[in-house]
């Protein structure tokens, strides 16, 4: 059973933390109630306090953890006031980390919901190549219009790097050749020669397998980082830089008894918001009333709002040839103790990247969406 802070605890915690204002929990607080009161001019004031909070050096974690929130809630702010250009920009940018939003009407202006369809939309019109990869979502047109920032083809010919992306590559052979160099210039021109014999047009001066490769990584890199680890190097990552865009994702709730995990419930309100309409209250049969509305059963959410699966679903133009499934669905499992976008590693999904990873060696799949 769930066991409940008194409210001199409970104020005690509120204290505490808003003695440290410039705190990155307490600006991100600050900001949702400025949005729930309609303060929208005020809550892009505190987004833009705690965007140059969160990137200061020592939060790299809770930055890549905020950036969805951010992109939502200053696209909602902007269409809330009634500055759909601006707002459209921010959902855009928030539709490549959620693509399937669903918006509680009774908790967002009419606007902002219209917005966020908007930016939908206007993601989902196809490419106007006639020969564009049969790939569709917001995903995908995130990636069309992504401009990588600083990548270029350099050497990176240190000890990590066979234990970065390009680790999907290697042979286990050429990874050991490489661990046993142990100057710069010997591993220097083996990373050369490595894209030298991946380059499925040596004809020309550049090397478009390399070059697609990293911009797939810094999309990655950009977009699906987990905590503290580079988003090309996480699961979705990996079958990212390997296959390119899906066709389209889906999420959906994992529903309390859909596994064999016991249910667990969590509270809507954290003892922070608690704490803080308790300092606020005004008698002590006030804060009685506000500790049982926001701390009571009723505002336990089910496990299924902190459990989702995510499905990324490529059809057969996007698979390598060596794969004969006209279809394949990869799903990624977010759950508490479980782990962050755990790719489920069933038979399809394994046979299916390894032939992503064989066919990337010759260039074969890397080269296709290139073009």
């Amino acid at each position: 059973m769930r066991r409940l802070l008194a409210p001199s605890a409970l104020l005690a915690l509120a204290l505490a933390v808003t003695a440290s204002a410039a705190t990155l929990p307490s600006l991100f607080y600050k900001a949702k109630e400025q949005f729930r009161l309609a303060s929208y001019s005020d809550c892009l004031v505190t987004l833009d306090r705690l965007e140059a909070e969160a990137n200061q050096p020592g939060n790299e974690g809770a930055r890549s953890q905020l950036a969805p929130s951010l992109t939502f809630y200053r696209g909602a702010c902007l269409a809330a006031l009634g500055r759909a250009d601006e707002a459209r920009a921010s959902f855009e940018a928030y539709l490549t980390y959620q693509p399937n939003p669903s918006l509680d009407p009774s908790l967002y202006p009419r606007r902002v919901i219209a917005a966020v369809e908007d930016a939908r939309k206007g993601l989902q019109k196809p490419a106007q190549a006639p020969q564009a990869p049969a790939e569709s979502g917001s995903f995908a047109a995130a990636y069309r219009a992504f401009v990588p920032k600083d990548v270029g083809e350099t050497d990176g010919a240190d000890e990590a790097w066979a234990d970065g992306p390009v680790r999907y590559l290697l042979t286990s052979q050429q990874r050991a050749d490489y661990e046993r160099l142990s100057d710069l210039a010997s591993r220097s021109e083996f990373v050369t020669e490595f894209w030298k014999n991946n380059d499925p047009h040596p004809e020309t001066p550049e090397n478009e397998f390399r070059q697609e490769f990293e911009r797939r990584v810094a999309f990655a890199d950009a977009r699906l980082g987990q905590e503290e680890t580079r988003g090309s190097l996480t699961d979705r990552g990996m079958l990212f830089v390997l296959l390119g865009p899906p066709t389209w994702v889906g999420r959906r709730p994992i529903a309390i008894g859909e596994d064999s995990a016991d249910p667990q419930g969590m509270s809507r309100y954290n003892a922070f918001e608690a704490g803080v309409a308790l300092k606020n209250s005004s008698s002590n049969g006030q804060s009685a009333a506000i500790l049982a509305n926001m701390t009571g059963p009723a505002n336990n959410l089910p496990e299924s709002e902190t459990s989702w699966r995510e499905t990324w679903h490529y059809r057969r133009e996007l698979l390598p040839k060596a794969v004969s499934y006209q279809q394949v669905d990869f799903e990624f499992v977010t759950k508490r103790g479980y782990g962050i976008s755990v790719l489920q590693r069933d038979d399809i999904a394994l046979t299916t990247i390894q032939a992503a990873k064989n066919a990337g060696r010759s260039g074969l799949v890397l080269e296709r969406a290139a073009k």
